[in-house]
């Protein structure tokens, strides 16, 4: 079975913090990327102010001491986009850690009164004071045994409800969302903003962490030009929970996780043995066609010996997936 790939202190460095928002936080900072350009990297843990493990720790320590402040940075994310939820997440850290500072977020992009597109986010490293752009998305993806393409084409990683894809969005962040920031219109738009002229090519960044889903029936290698260490799980439809849980150790539990919290696994006290989320599954898929993800903790560890607690899973209905993205058209 594929495990969930993690950094060797990914899954305890969450044990430190009871907050959502800050154990979000503290899976930000840690998270891999599912895609990497060598000209758009994501922001460093040097750049952010926060390279030293006691650092960051502070860090977070002073966030999770506040709760008045992510209450009013957040306010009521219950129903918030993961997406935006997210972005926000983006906003608190560029302003609040040590070595940057946050200049903008979501700031439009017009062309006689024509919204082309918008800049994520832009900030400056406080030890430079130049602007630099950022682009994030967090994306969970399916993968299809059969399918569009190749067995490793990104037209075979789709989103749970079948209307996103790993091309879709991969096209698009190549062909409009940094590309944009090169534009004549963005450069108009930064200026005015900040009442300064941004001096040469704007620099970029890009942070897409997020979890790939393989398939627990049939195998699927790895989609070309995907970072090798992106965090892995596993997907199933619901006929095959019973195939899922004769795989698993005795003692695993687990927790049902509600958007827009799909970041950080979710705190022990919130986990459940298997036969309660067995039940609750039940009752879903007897009413309900939405896919479910879990996060399932190992009691002792994973049995192979490798350093990690965690399996997400995403549960689909039986009939999953009704519609499928056709393959992005290339730009001519």
């Amino acid at each position: 079975m594929t495990q969930s790939y993690a950094p060797p202190s990914f899954d305890h460095w969450f044990d430190h913090w009871q907050h959502p928002q800050v154990r979000d936080l503290a899976w930000l900072l840690e998270a891999p990327d599912l895609l990497t350009l060598e000209h758009a990297k994501r922001p460093s843990l040097a750049e952010l102010g926060l390279a030293e493990p006691d650092v960051r720790q502070r860090f977070l320590a002073q966030l999770e001491n506040s709760p008045e402040q992510l209450s009013t940075t957040f306010g009521d994310t219950s129903q918030q986009k993961l997406g935006l939820y997210h972005e926000s997440l983006w906003q608190l850290l560029l302003s609040s850690a040590p070595g940057t500072r946050l200049l903008a977020n979501n700031l439009p992009i017009i062309d006689n009164r024509r919204t082309l597109g918008e800049l994520d986010l832009l900030y400056s490293c406080r030890d430079t004071g130049l602007p630099i752009h950022l682009e994030v998305t967090v994306k969970y993806y399916l993968g299809l045994p059969l399918g569009p393409g190749a067995a490793n084409s990104h037209s075979r990683w789709i989103g749970p409800d079948g209307k996103d894809s790993l091309a879709r969005k991969s096209t698009r962040l190549h062909q409009h969302q940094l590309p944009i920031a090169h534009t004549r219109q963005a450069r108009e738009a930064i200026t005015q903003h900040l009442g300064m002229c941004p001096p040469g090519q704007l620099s970029q960044r890009l942070a897409t962490p997020g979890v790939l889903f393989y398939p627990l029936e049939g195998n699927l290698p790895t989609p070309q030009h995907v970072n090798l260490q992106h965090l892995k799980g596993r997907w199933l439809h619901w006929q095959h929970w019973q195939d899922l849980i004769a795989t698993l150790p005795t003692g695993m539990r687990g927790a049902w996780l509600q958007k827009p919290y799909w970041l950080a696994p979710p705190p022990p006290h919130q986990l459940a043995p298997l036969a309660q989320l067995k039940h609750q599954l039940t009752h879903h898929f007897n009413n309900k066609a939405t896919p479910v993800q879990l996060a399932l903790r190992y009691p002792n560890g994973y049995p192979g010996g490798i350093p990690h607690n965690w399996l997400r899973v995403f549960i689909v209905n039986d009939t999953w997936p009704q519609q499928i993205p056709l393959p992005p058209q290339s730009k001519e």
